[in-house]
């Protein structure tokens, strides 16, 4: 079977998801065609070569509606030969964007793909694509869950009393996200993988336990305390992801290929899994995601160098971290979503291309990352160093 390597990856500055972020007045379409460009111009590639254009996004609606995918492809100058096409598998978009692009590579159904992600969260809230009135479980999931589903603030609240985390504990995860964002930062982790002006605004370098210790719970409701009398209410907007608006994009081909056209192969896509999970806790499935990629690769954990474990709330890390022992020290090592930024569709993208980087700069061979994501689903992916 042909295999599927990365030969680049960019992504912006991650902007605050608010009207006066950096991004906010740069329209979702042109900021995921800025990164499609930029591959394109770094590689030197024939764009009239590319297969596809693939995209994640969550809220496709509004300024990101109708194949945001297809629109950002015309926007950046690609052929009109060249097709896009959009998906949606929640936070996990950009990553599962990567899967299905590396699987046609080795399926032989593409050769040059590009995929990646883009959400602008300022011009397009989360949720704008549940219409007032609408109804997007339908009978069938109400009747098999009864007693109701649940925001993902209160999955996040229900994992901290599963696993008996602290607020504590999650602010101080919070705390040491920032600094490992800021001190990236500084020493120029993100130079490579940035393109455009400016740097992530929500890294927050003077962040402090006893500043987040001053923050109210985000998520408390008395009708999910009297239903779920073991939360503790701990999980803030301090040790939650912001919302932001940010782009990504990857250039996946063979390594055969790669060589054909000059290009140095920066790692390959080793193995990939997804899994669904309990969607009241909804946000765990990175635990089974990424036992299933392990035994795929025929890979211990103990073989793997560096993670990335979406920060969309700290005690989704923190729980995952128990359940498989992995190192604190090589997980995130670049800061996570909780300093960094979770731009939805665009987060699977930017966390694949801050590993990479992260791959080369401590000269690791295998990494692993993962993602939680809406309705009780995970995907992971393995990457190899070439």
């Amino acid at each position: 079977m042909r295999d599927a390597v990365i030969v680049e990856a960019v992504r912006t500055p991650i902007g605050k998801g608010k009207p006066n972020g950096a991004l906010h007045d740069v329209h979702p379409v042109e900021m995921l065609a800025g990164v499609i460009r930029a591959v394109v111009e770094r590689t030197g590639i024939d764009p009239e070569e590319l297969d596809d254009v693939i995209a994640g996004c969550v809220d496709q609606v509004g300024d990101q509606a109708q194949n945001i995918a297809r629109w950002a492809a015309l926007s950046a100058g690609l052929p009109e030969s060249v097709p896009g096409t959009t998906i949606d598998r929640q936070c996990g978009s950009g990553q599962q964007a990567v899967h299905f692009a590396a699987q046609g590579v080795m399926s032989g159904a593409y050769d040059l793909v590009i995929a990646g992600g883009v959400e602008s969260m300022s011009r397009v809230p989360m949720w704008s694509n549940v219409l007032p009135g609408s109804d997007p479980w339908g009978p069938g999931v109400q009747a098999r869950y009864p007693e109701g589903l649940v925001p993902q603030g209160i999955s996040a609240e229900l994992i901290a009393a599963k696993w008996s985390l602290s607020r504590e504990a999650l602010d101080a995860y919070a705390v040491e996200s920032h600094r490992r964002a800021s001190y990236a930062w500084a020493e120029g982790r993100f130079a490579r993988e940035v393109v455009g002006k400016g740097i992530d605004e929500s890294v927050r370098p003077g962040t402090t336990p006893e500043v987040l210790a001053g923050l109210k719970p985000a998520f408390y409701d008395p009708a999910m305390a009297e239903r779920f009398p073991q939360i503790d209410w701990s999980v803030t907007a301090g040790n939650s992801s912001p919302t932001n608006d940010g782009a990504s994009a990857l250039l996946i081909t063979t390594s055969s290929l790669a060589a054909k056209l000059g290009l140095r192969p920066r790692a390959r896509l080793h193995s990939f899994a997804v899994t669904g999970s309990d969607p009241l806790l909804m946000l765990t499935g990175v635990i089974p995601a990424t036992d299933k990629v392990l035994r795929r690769a025929g890979l211990a954990l103990d073989d793997i160098d560096l993670f990335e474990v979406n920060e969309a709330f700290a005690s989704v890390v923190l729980a995952w971290q128990q359940e498989t022992g992995a190192d604190p020290a090589k997980v995130n090592v670049n800061g996570g979503a909780v300093a960094l930024g979770h731009p939805l569709g665009a987060s699977g993208a930017r966390l694949m291309t801050t590993l990479v980087n992260a791959m080369e700069q401590r000269g690791a061979r295998y990494a692993l990352q993962t993602m939680c994501e809406g309705g009780g689903m995970a995907n992971a992916t393995i990457l190899e160093a070439l």
